[in-house]
């Protein structure tokens, strides 16, 4: 299923209409969905779509050999096979003096294993042919940590080739719930909570075959997270040893994170190591887009604020070291009923607590148009003992919204918007015509807050409103 990513195909399409050769770097984490977004781009066009795996490089430039004789008319490639990586880039060069050729190499890291100048090797040959002829080169990777070293780092022989580039994001929420017609809005927040904006993850949630029209959420968690032989079971393992050589050390920093230490001594102390030791590992994650640092929106100096807190930032991370990793030994000994029942069900909403208040984030940076006309300039949260707002942006006007976030079953009442005021009130932030509240529900509101909202201006989001 192809959803969205129309942006991300504009961009290319409007460099495919260029007349001068492109060069382009594509990258993200696995199954985020570059290999969909290439293949949807190059279906239409002349375009050879290569990917590479493990295999020794005179293996490659044979199956590459092969792949351009289905494309390119022309009985040489019938007889020969490419000795080298120069000499097929050359010949693709030559083939795309008169006409846009699409050349795309994906999974570019595996190339490099067999063949460590590649990159080098590339840089010579678009200096001296791609560059004067119509080629639109693609090189898309997933190890995020190598094409940022060895592709789009200063000291990469590549640096200052490309023309463009691009790191493949995960849907956001309204998109994710694109995959769930059939869910309602607050069941599609539950999925984005449990699986973020992975396609290939959302696709494993959707009906199968036992459940043509709709499985329920518990269903689909039993089924796709609780069996040691489902996909999603031990997908982290292999994130992590894709992006990292010895994930342990990773790993344990993630678990103590999604076990509730935030900050850096909490977390330190929870895996035993040195606090200076620990900041590096977490800077590693951070790069890695596994882990974020949050500080008050509030703070001068975010960078150096004492007031930091690490949260996982991808959702099915957040769900797989919370109620996966610690109870992988019921869930392989075949108690599945059981870890839902006992370990997931009553700790669920209370799950969804934070990552609403990301969701709700999100609505307010992406869609903030259909219901409020100044644009935030900043979206964050403040906390300080004894206060926290969970959502206060800054506008370009200079105005503010204050918001809370309450992931209950109960109806949200006037209590919690009073409460909102006292708080947004001892921050003492300048407040003007365009400054107002925003209460985001996972259920409803009392009627009584519904008829002061409309006196007041204040604005009431539920999960249909998000969507």
């Amino acid at each position: 299923m192809f959803i969205n990513r129309e942006q991300e195909i504009d961009a290319l399409e409007k460099m495919y209409r260029a007349r001068q050769a492109e060069f382009f770097v594509l990258y993200g984490r696995r199954r985020v969905g570059k290999t969909e977004l290439l293949k949807h781009f190059c279906k239409d066009k002349w375009s050879i779509y290569f990917i590479a795996s493990q295999l020794r490089e005179n293996d490659h430039l044979r199956q590459i050999t092969e792949v351009a004789g289905h494309v390119i008319d022309d009985p040489l490639l019938q007889n020969i096979t490419f000795n080298d990586w120069e000499s097929a880039l050359i010949y693709f060069a030559q083939k795309s003096q008169d006409k846009k050729l699409v050349l795309v190499l994906d999974e570019f890291q595996y190339l490099c294993e067999d063949n460590a100048a590649l990159p080098s090797l590339i840089q010579r040959f678009w200096d001296e042919h791609g560059n004067n002829s119509k080629l639109f080169l693609i090189l898309c990777g997933s190890q995020i940590s190598f094409m940022e070293r060895e592709v789009l780092a200063e000291r990469s022989p590549l640096y200052g080739r490309r023309t463009g580039q691009l790191q493949l994001m995960p849907l956001n929420y309204r998109d994710a719930g694109s995959f769930f017609p059939n869910y309602s809005s607050k069941e599609k927040l539950e999925v984005y909570g449990i699986l973020g904006g992975i396609p290939a993850y959302l696709n494993r949630f959707t009906p199968q075959s036992q459940h043509p029209s709709k499985r329920t959420i518990k269903q689909a968690i039993i089924e796709e997270l609780l069996s040691p032989h489902a996909y999603l079971f031990d997908e982290v393992n292999f994130l992590l040893r894709m992006e990292l050589r010895d994930p342990r050390t990773y790993a344990s920093l993630m678990q103590a994170i999604a076990g509730g230490a935030t900050r850096l001594n909490e977390i330190s102390q929870r895996v035993g190591l040195e606090a200076t030791n620990a900041s590096k590992y977490l800077s590693v994650l951070r790069e890695l887009g596994f882990i974020k640092r949050d500080t008050p929106i509030t703070e001068l100096a975010p960078q150096k604020s004492r007031k930091g807190i690490y949260k996982i930032a991808d959702n099915y991370l957040r769900f797989w070291y919370r109620f996966i990793q610690p109870n992988r030994s019921l869930i392989e000994s075949g108690n599945a009923d059981l870890v839902f029942q006992q370990m997931i069900a009553p700790h669920f909403s209370d799950f969804m607590g934070n990552i609403f208040e990301d969701i709700s984030k999100q609505y307010i940076k992406h869609y903030w148009k259909e219901k409020i006309e100044i644009a935030p300039k900043q979206i964050g949260a403040h906390w300080e003992s004894n206060l926290e707002i969970d959502i206060l942006t800054e506008n370009i006007d200079g105005s503010h919204w204050f918001g809370e976030c309450k992931w209950w079953n109960q109806p949200v009442g006037e209590n919690v918007l009073d409460r909102l005021i006292e708080k947004s009130n001892k921050i003492g932030l300048p407040w003007n015509e365009n400054s107002r509240y925003i209460l985001f529900s996972a259920g409803s509101f009392t009627d009584s807050l519904k008829e002061r909202a409309k006196k007041e201006g204040i604005l009431l989001l539920s999960p249909n409103d998000l969507f």
